[in-house]
Parts: C-alpha cells; structure tokens; sequence
C-alpha cells in the first residue's frame, strides 16, 4: 500500500490521525482556505532576493520584507500585515492547518514540522511486528524529524530483533538475510538493506549512530522493516487463516492428497 509521509510540500498524503492517503486542504491560520492545489507559503532569506520591484513603494515593500526576515533566525512563526486596503488581513506567517479530505480533522504546523497530533513520521508500522519491535519501530518514527539519525539506528536494531525472531542468531545481519532469502524472502530486499548499509562490506552495527545517514536513508530503513514482516511474518498468517477456514472433509481431502505424494 503507498504511503505518502505528511508534509508541507504535498496537497495529498496519509492523515495524520485517520492514516489515510488523501487530499489535504490547506489553510492560513487566519482561517481562509487556500485555492484547490494550493501549497503552504514558507518564508526562507531567499524569498528576498528574487522579490521583484520596479518603483519606489515597491521598493518600500522589499525593504520590509528584508527587515522581517532578518529577524528570522530560525523557522519561528511571525505577524505580516498585508499593505492591501481591500485585503486588510494579518497574517500569522510559516504556521499553517491542513484538513483531512476523509476524517475532516485539522492538523497544526509550525514552518515544515507538524505539531499537532503529535505522532511518528514513518509509514504505519505492519502490526504482526513483535510488541518490543512495534515499541523501538514508534520511538524511532516519533524522532524521525528531529533525528533522522537517531531513528535510523533504532530502526538498524529493529531489523537485528526482527532476524532473531525468525529463528537467525541476530549475531550477524548479513548472514540472518542470507538465510532468510533462502527460506523465501525476496532477494532484492538483500541489496537494499546494503544500499542503507545494513548488511555487507560498509554495515553499521545496529543501534549505533552513523553521521552518514540522511532522513532518506531512515525512511528507507522503515519501509524495509515491514517489507520483511510482510513477507516472513504476515503472508504465512494469512496463509494459515486461510487453510484453518477450510471445512474439515476439505482439509482432510488435502492431508491425504499430501500423504500420497510422499
């Protein structure tokens, strides 16, 4: 199933609260929406530069907006009143609300970062997981804007747990995904966990912090997590589910058939 992370740069993603992947609308905090395909408008030093002018009251106005971005040492939210006698508003810049097509619920943002509700960053996390893997898979989502290093060394240990717990040693990932390729896990999982440098020549020992890693890395790292659970973890239960349905002179017809065979 996709999954498209929160974040300013989209007008479609996974809901905050309700998970699910559809339109958002966004708004200004003074309460009116912006038009359909509309993005949050962020002020950054650049914006300064590339405003154009061509007389003196336009003029006016650059050096006002260069006066209000000096101030800006950080993302942090601030007044701007427009000059616009028709459109007399005071706008609370680089906080903005989206609202959710489906569930109607608003979140709250602050610059590029989402404050409110305060949940994790990363795709949902395959609910097969073990409970001590679903507990480090959270905590790792929950810094995953504030450290993507930080949750990319939690989620490193979260593949270490995950291989004991299909019956590997947990001792050493790149032979654990060896043989879990051997008993079914795609192959091309084995080359992307090197590509995050998880298993292979330039692996990270799990849990610790590599000053390489980027929010991509980590968000990679989380999509495999559950590509494995999926496929060693949640495929075989659906399987199971499935056979157990069946009626007992079904069953029973298949055990034979199998009995047969050997």
């Amino acid at each position: 199933m996709k999954y498209v992370s929160p974040s300013i740069s989209e007008t479609a993603f996974n809901c905050p609260h309700c998970g699910v992947l559809t339109t958002q609308y966004w708004y200004f905090v003074y309460g009116e929406q912006t038009t359909k395909n509309a993005l949050p408008f962020v002020v950054t030093p650049d914006d300064a530069r590339d405003f154009s002018f061509g007389s003196v009251e336009d003029e006016k106005k650059r050096a006002r907006l260069i006066s209000l971005i000096e101030r800006m040492r950080d993302p942090r939210p601030f007044l701007w009143k427009t000059d616009d006698t028709n459109y007399n508003k005071t706008f609370v810049r680089n906080c903005h609300v989206s609202q959710c097509y489906e569930c109607h619920d608003l979140s709250f943002w602050i610059y590029d970062r989402l404050i409110f509700p305060v949940k994790g960053e990363a795709p949902p996390a395959n609910p097969d997981l073990p409970v001590d893997i679903l507990r480090d898979y959270h905590e790792a989502s929950s810094i995953l804007n504030l450290s993507p290093r930080g949750a990319a060394a939690l989620i490193r240990l979260c593949i270490q747990k995950l291989c004991k717990h299909l019956d590997q040693p947990g001792e050493n990932i790149n032979a654990d995904i060896a043989a879990l390729v051997k008993a079914g896990l795609d192959s091309r999982i084995q080359k992307a966990l090197d590509a995050v440098r998880v298993i292979g020549n330039n692996a990270v020992h799990p849990g610790s912090i590599d000053l390489r890693d980027d929010r991509a890395t980590a968000e990679s790292l989380f999509k495999l997590v559950n590509i494995i659970a999926d496929k060693m973890i949640s495929e075989p239960k659906h399987v199971d589910e499935v056979y157990a349905s069946l009626p007992p002179n079904a069953l029973s017809a298949i055990e034979k058939r199998d009995n047969n065979g050997t």
